[in-house]
């Protein structure tokens, strides 16, 4: 039900699962491993696979800490995009490789849940695209000390509230990866 006209296609958006973003972040494991099973599945079913990486002060590009985690490889084929805001749209070109591979329809996964996540989600909704977040697919490091809740509760949060967002002609909502369909039925 997307509103952008003519891109019938779905991808998955990996967003910043990077080693100095996902080091020490609540089920790093589990979620790593979930991601890479839809990776897995999304190259079988033909599906387009975008990836997002995250530079900015902490995250100099070509550093360890700013490459994608060894668990994960993206194949020389699937678009790679550099970002340095927390909204993946933001002054990056995924809105240009998007539309040039007709995806009108995302499946959301990676971290930071309470920053990069978050502002992906919306703003892809906000851009005309049906925005599908995978509540085991993404993960926080914990901001305790700061004021903020534990992960846990910042990753349940945000998947109840994006089960319920919704905007004109457009769909959102949570699906865990074992219900994953990328046809467009999740």
């Amino acid at each position: 039900m997307t509103t952008l006209e003519n891109r019938p296609r779905t991808a998955l958006l990996v967003v910043d699962v990077q080693n100095g973003v996902v080091d020490g972040a609540h089920q790093r494991e589990t979620v790593i491993a979930n991601i890479g099973s839809l990776v897995e599945k999304a190259r079988r079913d033909r599906v387009p696979v975008v990836w997002v990486q995250h530079s900015d002060a902490e995250l100099t590009r070509g550093s360890a800490e700013w490459r994608i985690v060894p668990e994960l490889a993206p194949s020389d084929a699937e678009p790679l995009v550099d970002k340095s805001y927390g909204d993946s749209f933001e002054d990056s070109s995924l809105e240009t490789v998007l539309s040039d591979l007709g995806v009108g329809r995302l499946v959301i996964v990676g971290a930071e849940t309470d920053a990069c996540i978050r502002s992906t989600l919306h703003g892809a909704l906000v851009r005309g695209y049906d925005s599908i977040l995978v509540s085991d697919a993404h993960t926080a490091g914990d901001k305790s000390a700061w004021g903020a809740p534990p992960p846990a509760t910042v990753i349940a949060h945000t998947n109840l509230y994006w089960t319920y967002q919704r905007a004109p002609g457009r769909t959102a909502g949570t699906v865990e990866t074992k219900d994953v369909d990328f046809g467009g039925r999740s």
